[in-house]
């Protein structure tokens, strides 16, 4: 396949989450046919995977495949084993919802998913800026993994490798609602909180429900989720 052609071929890793939404809406706005991925690894907020599900058809994505990679094997993160999710603020160091390499398990399975679609391009909705202190998120990893998948694919040595748009990397959380805004997403499709209350709202005090509704009220906007009353 022509590079021009798999450039214009986009693999989104889609969480189900704001950022990974808006992301594949910025690629679909740039005019690349996109196939989302979204990986079912175990984790305790499993009310992401069917919001996967709802943005994919409500987009009308290319496609969406779903794939289980079970990390509750290996422990050591509040998303995946029995630790309390902390609902005490944002912190400076890296939190216990931190998931090991997640994002480099991820990227690699995606770099994997974008060979067999035949796509030159791999979307990932990271943020360095409200980031939660995760060091997988940040720029330079992103630029390391694309050099990495250029030195370890097929699609590396024959066709150029693969251009990895991280669109949100330097947005703030009021940018990445805006931005959701601007492209008339459905935002109450998307979930982002890491311990639902049992009636199905969002906790409302987890590092991502806090980083969510401090962007929305920074751009003046009304999230789609509904939230317990405070």
């Amino acid at each position: 396949m022509p590079a021009t052609a798999r450039e214009n071929i986009a693999a989104v890793l889609l969480s189900g989450g704001l950022d990974s939404m808006v992301a594949a809406g910025l690629a679909q706005e740039a005019g690349h046919q996109v196939h989302a991925l979204t990986i079912d690894y175990g984790q305790r907020h499993r009310r992401e995977i069917e919001a996967a599900r709802n943005i994919a058809r409500a987009l009308g994505l290319a496609s969406h495949s779903e794939i289980a990679l079970d990390l509750r094997k290996f422990g050591g993160s509040a998303l995946t084993a029995d630790i309390d999710v902390p609902k005490d603020g944002v912190g400076e160091d890296i939190p216990v919802t931190y998931v090991p390499a997640r994002n480099l398990v991820f990227l690699s399975l995606t770099a994997a998913f974008a060979e067999s679609r035949g796509a030159g391009r791999i979307v990932i909705g990271v943020n360095a800026l409200d980031y939660s202190g995760y060091p997988d998120c940040r720029p330079e990893f992103i630029a390391a993994f694309a050099e990495a998948a250029r030195l370890g694919t097929k699609a590396g040595i024959e066709g150029g490798g693969f251009a990895i748009d991280a669109p949100l990397q330097f947005m703030s959380k009021a940018d990445i609602a805006s931005e959701a805004d601007r492209l008339g997403l459905d935002t109450a499709l998307s979930w982002s909180c890491y311990d639902p209350r049992g009636d199905g709202l969002p906790c409302g005090l987890c590092d991502s429900c806090r980083l969510r509704l401090g962007g929305f009220a920074a751009a003046g906007l009304e999230d789609g989720l509904t939230y317990p009353a405070r």
